[in-house]
Order: structure tokens, then sequence, then C-alpha cells
């Protein structure tokens, strides 16, 4: 066993002392010093520990706590059993020099563009930032993206985005913890952006109840996050946006959300070139003299709410309500006798209906909240879902407007009038219709030539083209996982339309799981490893060696194959892939959380988020069953036979010459392809193509109901963004940006 402790040498002229660190083992010696210096009065040589309460001393003692940490493990829990001085020396000097980067101050000079200023992008439900990071290692003929603003609802994103893009990266992006569906998160979302003009928005809106794996929930609180984002997108008005989504959106409920989506994106107008619709809507009213003059009214105020600014809408939409209870008002004398105005339960209910509907914002925030707290609760499959689905359906305002028009069905309204309450009814679908479908509305009411002129209108209204999503999957951009996610690009008018994002691999080409693990291959069950060890092939697989070092190419960091100027995917990954801007201004660290944060203590490891799970015997031998078969379905009889069998629905055998399947959250459904393992943190970011000095925060996993709370380290890599993917559409974007 070797002794390991701190000591003090000489003080210098000032009276600090520089401290040493001491490992004494078989009569051997190693002396570090460690780059710090204390006052000998204010070092407790007995407990090994700075004294006093200031940050300082709270720092330094976290720091030797560190130091003394990796000593013991590097010479007590690791595989090697035997160690030259100078092996020692090299591996704990790593992580001494780490530390001294971080105190060392310096000002950078700015680089600045040749051209002008960068293009800006924020990123929302950013998560562990995939498509942060894949913006930032992009560039094409000196245009790149300067990182404004990014958002989501968790403190460990929060803290995983503020450590790698603050602290690391040196960059004054700002983070916004909110909930996009609260009332005021545009007003702080841009607070946050300043007077920066945002050109790119990307984000993909976390549509569980869309996804293949789950079947869609009523009222689930994720629902209404696509038009949440859609009304960022309709604020800021960026020259390009993207939304990535689950494959299955596209045939979700036939088809149906995805035309929904479209539509919704279609119905995103500029707000410039309204007048030029509202003239036409006159003109249109003008001809058609009495006839259909409040409809056409109608549709003139849903069109002005496109107009108005967040802060205005509430006003603007109570004032559409006000303007057709108005009508109702002056048609009530005429469809009832005075007493049957003031007692009937169908007139009552329209009056009383429009008093719902002039308070949407009021409902709308009660809604939200109770949708919160049946999610937090776990209100589903039970006796109480029925009661909530009911009571939120009943709120709504289509269910709202559906009461009044059966009231007006009910009642004994003379026929010369019957026609005045269905155009009040259509006045109130208008208000609840996007704006394409209240365009359909004004479509029916128009002749032949008037539809012609609306077509040639509608076309400078509409701010944004896309045509359809298409399906991007990751293995086609250097990523080395099968991961296809569907990717909606919105192109504003005055930009060049992009539709597809072309591969930068062929299939021939891709990136393996071998080329991006195997250098990390140097664990095993319950180990964590923080600096990184040499792994040679030729030794850990004997007679497939060969087969195996063939597996390793020189590449491009989008992964084209470069035999002259290339480097492997791990060297990559190793040396980082972001443009020469971003070059990371100290070492990468951890910290368990936001209070370890501001307390400096930090972990400061050449290598990050490598441990293994601790497995037990049985569950080590049901995964060599497994990988032995090289399937779990067909290791079924064997694993039975053997009393190994399992609950779980499925493992993912991984193969050295392919592709992973998709990455998700949870580490133990896949088996790692030369031992019987799940794989580590490292691991899953490496087949998600996330640089080796991106440190994601916090706790490791987390299970049970925290799940719902809680996003530890392997669901920010499982939910993330490949940044290989990202990197790609950044590019195509920067290639097409006016």
């Amino acid at each position: 066993m070797a002794t390991i402790n701190f000591y003090l040498d000489k003080p210098d002229k000032k009276g600090f002392a520089p401290i040493y660190l001491r490992i004494n083992c078989n009569g051997s010696q190693v002396k570090l010093s460690i780059g710090q210096k204390i006052q000998p009065k204010k070092f407790d040589k007995k407990k090994q520990r700075a004294n006093g309460l200031s940050i300082e001393a709270h720092e330094l003692n976290h720091y030797l706590n560190f130091l003394r940490e990796r000593t013991d493990e590097l010479l007590h829990h690791s595989n090697k059993k035997k160690f030259v001085k100078d092996e020692v020396k090299n591996v704990l000097n790593e992580h001494i020099e780490n530390y001294k980067e971080n105190n060392n101050i310096s000002i950078s000079k700015e680089q600045v563009s040749l051209y002008g200023k960068p293009f800006t992008f924020v990123d929302l439900f950013a998560g562990a930032g995939g498509f942060s990071e894949g913006f930032l290692q992009a560039k094409h003929n000196n245009k790149f993206f300067d990182f404004i603003v990014a958002n989501d609802i968790n403190e460990n994103c929060e803290l995983t985005h503020i450590v790698r893009y603050n602290h690391q990266l040196g960059l004054d992006t700002e983070f916004l913890k909110q909930d996009i569906t609260e009332p005021d998160f545009l007003d702080n979302l841009l607070k946050k952006i300043g007077d920066n003009k945002i050109d790119v928005v990307c984000g993909g809106p976390p549509c569980q109840s869309f996804s293949l794996a789950g079947k869609r929930k009523k009222f689930d609180k994720k629902d209404d996050l696509f038009s949440h984002y859609l009304e960022v997108i309709k604020v800021l008005q960026p020259k390009y946006f993207v939304m990535e989504n689950v494959k299955g959106i596209l045939t979700k409920e036939n088809g149906k959300i995805k035309e929904l989506i479209l539509k919704e994106i279609n119905s995103i107008v500029d707000t410039k070139e309204i007048p030029k619709l509202i003239t036409f809507i006159k003109k249109v009213k003008k001809v058609k003299k009495e006839s259909n003059s409040f409809l056409f009214d109608s549709i003139v105020k849903r069109v002005e709410l496109e107009r108005l600014l967040e802060k205005d809408k509430e006003s603007g939409r109570e004032d559409f309500i006000n303007f057709v209870e108005n009508r109702f008002r002056k048609l009530t004398p005429k469809i009832a006798d005075y007493k049957t105005s003031k007692t009937d339960d169908n007139i009552n209910t329209i009056r009383h209906g429009f008093n719902l509907l002039a308070r949407s914002k009021e409902w709308d925030k009660i809604k939200r909240d109770i949708i919160k707290e049946k999610d937090f609760c776990n209100i589903n499959n039970d006796n109480y879902i029925d009661s909530f689905t009911d009571f939120l359906t009943e709120i709504g305002s289509e269910n709202v407007i559906s009461k009044i028009e059966k009231s007006f069905k009910s009642l004994k309204i003379p026929a010369n009038y019957k026609q005045n309450c269905e155009d009040i009814i259509t006045a109130l679908k208008i208000y609840t219709t996007s704006f394409d479908e209240s365009i359909e509305i004004l479509n029916s009411l128009c002749n032949p030539s008037q539809r012609k002129e609306l077509d040639i209108i509608l076309e400078s209204i509409r701010l944004y083209q896309i045509e359809k999503p298409f399906v991007a999957n990751a293995s086609n951009y250097g990523v080395p996982q099968n991961r296809q996610r569907v990717l909606f690009i919105g192109c504003r008018k005055d930009q060049k339309f992009i539709s597809e994002i072309p591969p930068t691999v062929s299939e021939k080409e891709k990136v393996t799981i071998f080329e991006a693990l195997y250098d990390l291959d140097f664990v095993g069950n319950n180990q964590e490893a923080h600096h990184y060890e040499l792994v040679e092939v030729s030794k850990q697989f004997n007679g497939t060696a060969k087969k195996m070092a063939k597996l390793l190419k020189k590449r491009d960091i989008d992964g084209k194959p470069n035999t002259k100027t290339g480097k492997s995917f791990s060297e990559w990954s190793k040396k980082g892939r972001l443009i020469e801007r971003y070059k990371p201004q100290t070492k990468p660290f951890y910290v368990k959380n936001t209070v370890a944060l501001e307390n400096g203590e930090k972990y400061f490891d050449t290598l990050n988020n490598h441990k293994t799970s601790n497995q037990n015997y049985k569950v080590i031998k049901r995964l060599e069953v497994i990988l032995k078969n090289g399937d779990y379905r067909e290791s079924q009889d064997e694993l039975k036979k053997r009393g190994l069998s399992s609950n779980k629905r499925n493992y993912n055998v991984l193969k050295p010459e392919k592709q992973s399947s998709t990455i998700m959250t949870i580490p133990d459904d896949y088996i790692h392809y030369n031992s019987p393992r799940a794989l580590t943190v490292r691991e899953m970011a490496r087949l998600q193509s996330f640089d080796d000095s991106f440190v994601f925060q916090g706790k490791r996993s987390t299970g049970g109901n925290n799940r719902k709370t809680e996003v530890p380290q392997y669901t920010l890599v499982g939910n993330a963004v490949p940044p290989l993917l990202a990197r790609a559409i950044a590019k195509e974007i920067l290639k097409n940006i006016k």
C-alpha cells in the first residue's frame, strides 16, 4: 500500500510556502509540486487541510481532496499493479496542469470575421446542447455562427451549458431556464436576446405524444410545445428555423399531424404585407355589399391579430370577442322575447360563453397549471384521468363554441335571422382557427377572379417556404449511429430555399462503432477512468486484430475518408471539432451541481464521464451469453436453461463493424461489443459524436419518479441531437444564408 500526503516546502520572501504531494511506496518516493502556495500558519499539517472558511481555503481543500482521490485511484484501484515513477508523475501532472490552467487569468483578443458579423442563433429545448455544439463547429467561406441564447427547463441542462459555453469556451451566451408555455417566456427571451437580431432558431419540441414509442395522451403537457415554438418564430422571424422530431410524426394519425404542422408553418405571415391583404378583403366586402359583411369584418379582425406583438395579443383577442358579442346583443331582441332572453338556458349559455372566450388567457393559465400538476402526480390510466380530461375539455375554446352552436340550434329562431346566427358561429370559429384556415373561409366567399388575386397576395404574405419535412439519418453525416430524425426547415422568403441536407459520407464510408469506441475499451465492471490508457488492438483482439485494425480510417471532421491529412474518429473526439474561433479557454471540468460550481469544487480530469455500472454476477453472466450469441432473442433458450432469463424487453448488442441503433437514455439497453457490460456516458456520447471535451454535468443516472424532474448525464446524451448532424445542417444554412 502507498501512503499519500501533502507537505510544505520552505516559504518564499513573502512568507508563502509551496505545497507538495508526496507518495511513499515500498521504500520508493514520488514528489510533485501541486502549483499552489500557502502561509504555513494557515495549513493544518495533521489534517492536511487549509484552515479557515474563506472561498480560497474551500477551493484549495477541494483541490487537495481531488488530488488525493486521483492518486489513490491510480495506485490502489486500477488494473495495473506495478508503476514506474515517471508514469505516476505524468498522470498526476496532467491533473495539476489542468488545474493551473484554470487559475491563470488571461485576456484573449476577440477574433473578428473577415466578412463582418457572424450569423446568430438561438437553441430552444436545448437539452445537452447537440444543436449548439454542431452550430459552433460549422463554418463556410468565413461565415460562422454566434451563440446568443439557449433555453430549457431543467437545472442540469442549464449547468451543462454554463460550464461548457460560459466557463470552458468563455462565451457570453445566455441561458433561459423557463417553460416555453409560461406567459412571460417570450418577454424574458427577448430580454436575453437584447439588441441582437436572430438569424436562425433551432430546436426539437419534445413531442413524446407523437412518438412511435408511446400512445398519444390527451392533455399531455408536451402536446402544445410545437405551437409555442412557432410563437417564438413568429416574433423573432429568423432567416431560417430548424425543427427536429421523431420519425413517427410523419405517419401519426395517418399523416394528419404532419399536415397540421406544415399548415401552421405556412400560417406564419410577413406582418409588413398584411395591409395588402386587409385592403383586398375590404374590396371584396364592398363588391358583396351587405351580403356577409359581418364575416368579412371578422376575417379582417382575425388577420389583424397576426400583426400584434405578444403583449398586445390578449387585448386584440378580447376585442374580437366583444365585436362578435355586440352582434349577438343586437340580434337577441329579434330572436327571443325579453323574458326568454333573461331566463332561457340556451341564451344564457351563449351569453356566458362569450365571457369564457373573453377570458381565454386566464383559462389557459389554469389549464396549464392543472396539466403540470396532473403530470407531476402521474394521473394516467387510472380512475382520475377521465375527470381531469372532461374538465380540461370543458374549458377549451372549441368546446365553448360547440356549446354556443348547440344552444343556437335549440332556440326557435325565425327563418330570416338563421343566417345571422350561423354567421356568429362562423365568426367564433374564425377566432380559433389558424391564419390558413381563416383564409380558407375567405376563399369560399370569393369568386374565381378574386381567388386568383388572393393567391398572388398569399404568395407575398407567407413568410416561410417549406414543401415537406425530410428524414435525416445521422450515420450519413459521420455519426456512428443509425438515428433517423425528421427535420422541418423553414426558409424565410428572402433566403435561398433548403429542401435537404446532403450526406457527407456514402453507405460504404460510414463511421463504425469500433472507430468510435476502441480507444476507450480499458474499463471493466464498476470502474471509472479519469485519463486515457493505451489500447493495443493487436493484443486485445488476437486472431481478429487485422480485421479490426482495418476498420480504423483517417477522416475529415464530417466523416469523409481522407488518408493524407485526416484523423481517426477517436482522434477528432479527443482533439475537438469546434472551429478555431471557439478554442476552449480552460480545460474541461466536472461539477456535481450548481452549488459546487459556485464553490469552485471542480474536477479537472483528462477524461470525463467514463464510468461503468456496478452489475452483479448474474447480470454479467446474462450479458456474456447474449454477447456470445450476438442477439438477445437468439439467446432466450440458453438464458432460460441457465436460469439467467430477464423481463427486459431488449438488449442491443453492438456490432463493431456497423453503426449502433438509436442511442436512448438507458445504458443497460446496450451491450459493449467486446465486454459483457453496459456503456459509459462517454461511450454513448462518442456514438452521438460529442467531443470528449464536452463534459456532462450533475448526476450520472436516476430512476423512478425522479425521471420526471431530473435530467441526468445519460438522459442528456440520449435525448441530444448528434452534433455532427447539427453541424451538417448549420453548414448547409451557411452556404445559403444571405
